[in-house]
């Protein structure tokens, strides 16, 4: 699996325990309090998929659940995560890496993964298999992933799951039709867009550039809807 980006191969997902990542993410979660950039994205896509209808959606790798305060009320909010702050019954703490992805018997119409495979190793193949049996029929699996192919390329070290964005999509393809990729934002320096009017700019940008988006593109959003 190779192309022009030097990102040759897959990382081998690291020899860490449940209980390890519980701890790192128990702390990590906490910066997620306050909504960031992608979040508010994120929630902007979800509202545009459901419209006016009552809609079942699932968060994985919700943290501490703050995509739910963006939300309006026909959205059904549950979620799942390693670390859960404060237990709720619309919530499930599993690690995501040796749990199935379901929660009970339920079917939803949107599933959503924010910055969440990156850190999924070598089950990569595995949940969207998963995934792709809860999401209903006319159903929307919003997923985020990121751009490794950027001029300043920065892997952050818990990453294990370092991939050429064409081998994700091609993973993804096998299991859903992704009916549109975008950029989450693009910016000169390899980070989220930090400032006010950078913020304002790219938040209702959804279009991949040719040339442009490879090189400046943060990460990318897929919209993908169930085959068959």
């Amino acid at each position: 699996m190779n192309d022009q980006t030097g990102v040759s191969a897959r990382v081998p997902i690291d020899n860490v325990s449940t209980a390890q990542a519980y701890r790192f993410w128990r702390e990590a979660n906490v910066k997620f309090n306050v909504p960031h950039y992608r979040m508010r994205k994120t929630a902007r896509i979800v509202k545009r998929l459901a419209g006016e209808r009552d809609s079942d959606l699932l968060d994985l790798g919700c943290g501490p659940a703050t995509l739910a305060t963006l939300l309006p009320a026909n959205i059904r909010y549950h979620g799942m995560d390693i670390a859960i702050h404060q237990p709720a019954p619309n919530l499930i703490q599993a690690d995501l890496r040796e749990s199935p992805i379901r929660f009970g018997d339920q079917q939803f119409d949107i599933v959503v993964a924010q910055g969440v495979f990156e850190y999924l190793g070598d089950s990569q193949l595995q949940k969207f298999d998963e995934i792709s049996k809860i999401l209903k029929a006319d159903g929307r699996f919003l997923v985020s992933y990121w751009n490794f192919s950027h001029r300043k390329t920065y892997v952050y070290h818990a990453f294990n799951n370092v991939q050429p964005l064409a081998d994700f999509r091609n993973d993804l393809s096998q299991f859903f039709k992704v009916e549109r990729y975008f950029p989450a934002s693009h910016n000169w320096r390899h980070t989220g867009p930090n400032r006010r009017i950078t913020r304002a700019i790219n938040m209702p940008i959804e279009l991949h550039i040719p040339l442009v988006s490879p090189l400046l593109a943060v990460e990318y959003f897929f919209i993908c809807a169930p085959r068959g």
